[in-house]
Order: C-alpha cells, then structure tokens, then sequence
C-alpha cells in the first residue's frame, strides 16, 4: 500500500510539480494538500499521514511556525523540508531540524528545474528515507538539565580515574539523518577540558556544515568549528568535517595532526563519507581511538572501523535502535560485530567522557 503523504506549498504550480514526482512512485501518493501552515496544522490534527512534505515561506503560518505548533501540541509528523531556503538560508534548515524536520531537500526556484531527473531522485530517496524514520522525540528542558548535572558528574569521575586512560586520545563520530537534532544532545554535554580533539562527519551539503557548526558552538562548553584545511587538532575541540569534501587527518613526522581534505569520489553515496576519516586514523600515533556511530541510513562507517581497527586499539560506541531516527549505520556496526558499546543517545556523552577522560 502506497505511503500517505500531505504536501504543504503555497505555489499552486509548485505544488502539482511536486504532485506529480510523488505520485510518479508506486510508494507513495498525495492524499491531501494544504496552501499554508494552518490548513496544515488543521489537517495534521484530524488525520495521520506517513510523511509531510513542508515547504518554508507560506502565508499566514510558514514552515517554522508550523513545526512550533505541532511541537507544542505534541502532534506527531514526520516532516521533509523542501524549500528554496534549505540551501540559502542555511541557518533555517537548522531550525527546522532543531524543530522535529527529520531531513531536507533543496527545491529549485524554477517549478521547471524540479522536473530534472537528478532533483527527482533525491527528492524521492529523500522521502523513503523519511517514510521510514522513527518519529522525531523531544527533550523536556527539565531532562536536558538533569543531563547537564549528569556530565558534571561524571567529568568529576573522569578526572579521578583519568591516569587509566593515559596516553593520545581521539574521538571521531559519524551520523547522518537525524544527525543534527541528535547531536544537540551529545556535543553540549561534552566538556571543555575533554582529553581529546573530536572529529565529526555529518552527513550534509556544502554550506549546511558550517551552520551545523556554529549552533552546536553556541550550545557547547566544548569548542566546535568547521573543520578547515590545515588546521591542527587539539584536545577540547570539535571538528565538523565541511560538506562536499571528504575529511582525513594527517600525521606529521614531529608527531602533530592536521586536517586534510580531499575530492575523491563519493563513497556509501555521500561526501564527506566517515570511512575515510576512519581509515585516515590507522597511521597515526594515537594510543586510544574512540569511533562514535549514530543514527543515519546506510553503513557509512562501518568499513572504516573495520580498516582502523586492524592496525589500532578502537573503541566503538554505537546509538541504541531506540533511539535512532534512522537506525542504519549503528545497525551496520553491531552486525559486523565491530561495537563495544550499544547505547541510548543520552548517555552517548558520559561514555566518551569516561573513554577519554578530562584534562585535570
């Protein structure tokens, strides 16, 4: 049976354009339509539907507004931006994110451009994705407080017990769909004397990854930046590795490491693919590799572990399936046997805390 899907748009061409890719899929088909956030809202409380497909400027009630209202009521959806603003208005995608959108497509400004092929394809990958995903969940404010006092707790532990854990420390994370919501919950509750660089591949486009970075540095005790070219790692930062490249880290004769970047092709079909940040590690002077794999399709990361962890000492902590948007890449990695630790998302930041330690 095809996949119930509301389309959300004010353009009345746009809307049969996209009408029209949707229904072009035996899995899915448009039952219902709404010109603005409030028909939307309206709809959203009497009916149920697999997916919604949101678009962001809309009279009356936009995009946003909307995503703040089912928020409020607690009215479930899973919900796809597809938005000229999600590529220029990078910052807005991660509003919408923060807000329960469990993944975005960039919609051409032309309704002609939308009916090229390539936009097609990623427009209906896009929406399986969606489909398939596991409800977006929302922290109480009193639960992120209680988490907050829980990592004070455990830097104190850390730093009792940090002389086992001695040595160079790195940790590196991978995750995609779900990803930027999710990691609002791992980064903030890292701290900022953590022992050891963070390395971060987010499955996301050229452009998103610098806007991905700032929100979590706004959040964070701990440093988060863009990873640029060049730049040497240092304990207490995070890296976010740019979208459209793929992010390794080079060892230097004296023993220091620098970002590099590289334009090989795509690799499990993304760019940055969290492999080669993986495979990068197998040469370095590392005594202790910490490999983070949240949730996101696909397998991205599971070849890289498995190439890492022939030459060093890895640690690999995976998202428990509960708590996955998309549970593919920890699914990936417990399959292949590679996964110390299978966790639930809240309790991803303390494990890394009591991996690496904290500098005293």
């Amino acid at each position: 049976m095809a996949k119930k899907i509301l389309l959300v748009d004010d353009s009345a061409l746009m809307r049969r354009v996209l009408c029209d890719i949707i229904d072009s899929d035996e899995r899915f088909q448009v039952v219902a339509r709404a010109t603005n956030g409030l028909e939307a809202f309206d709809l959203l409380s009497r009916n149920q539907y697999d997916a919604v497909v949101l678009d962001v400027n809309m009279p009356k009630m936009n995009g946003l507004q909307l995503l703040e209202e089912l928020r409020k009521f607690k009215i479930p959806a899973r919900v796809m931006m597809a938005s000229t603003d999600t590529r220029e208005g990078a910052r807005t995608t991660m509003d919408a994110l923060e807000l329960g959108a469990l993944d975005f497509v960039h919609k051409p400004d032309s309704a002609v451009d939308c009916r090229v092929e390539t936009f097609r394809e990623e427009f209906l990958r896009t929406l399986d994705v969606v489909v398939n995903s596991r409800m977006p969940a929302f922290e109480s404010q009193e639960k992120i407080r209680e988490s907050r006092q829980t990592t004070l707790r455990m830097v104190d532990i850390a730093k009792k017990f940090s002389s086992k854990t001695p040595g160079t420390k790195i940790v590196a994370i991978a995750s995609s769909t779900g990803g930027p919501k999710a990691l609002q919950s791992v980064i903030p509750r890292l701290p900022a004397e953590l022992d050891a660089p963070v390395l971060l591949v987010q499955h996301m486009p050229k452009g998103f990854t610098a806007s991905l970075a700032e929100r979590l540095n706004e959040l964070s005790d701990i440093k988060v930046k863009e990873a640029a070219e060049g730049d040497e790692l240092e304990r207490g930062t995070v890296y976010v590795a740019m979208g459209g490249q793929h992010m390794n880290v080079r060892t230097s004769s004296a023993g220091k490491y620098t970002i590099h970047y590289s334009d090989e092709p795509n690799r499990e079909g993304v760019k940055p693919c969290a492999n080669y940040m993986y495979e990068s590690l197998a040469d370095s002077r590392f005594d202790r590799i910490v490999c983070v794999v949240m949730t996101g399709m696909g397998a991205d990361g599971t070849e890289g572990i498995r190439n890492l962890e022939a030459k060093k000492t890895v640690h690999v902590i995976s998202q428990d399936q509960p708590t996955c948007t998309v549970y593919g890449m920890p699914k990936a990695v417990v399959n292949a046997g590679l996964s110390d630790q299978v966790v639930p998302l809240d309790q991803i930041a303390q494990e890394i805390i009591l991996s690496v330690g904290v500098k005293g």
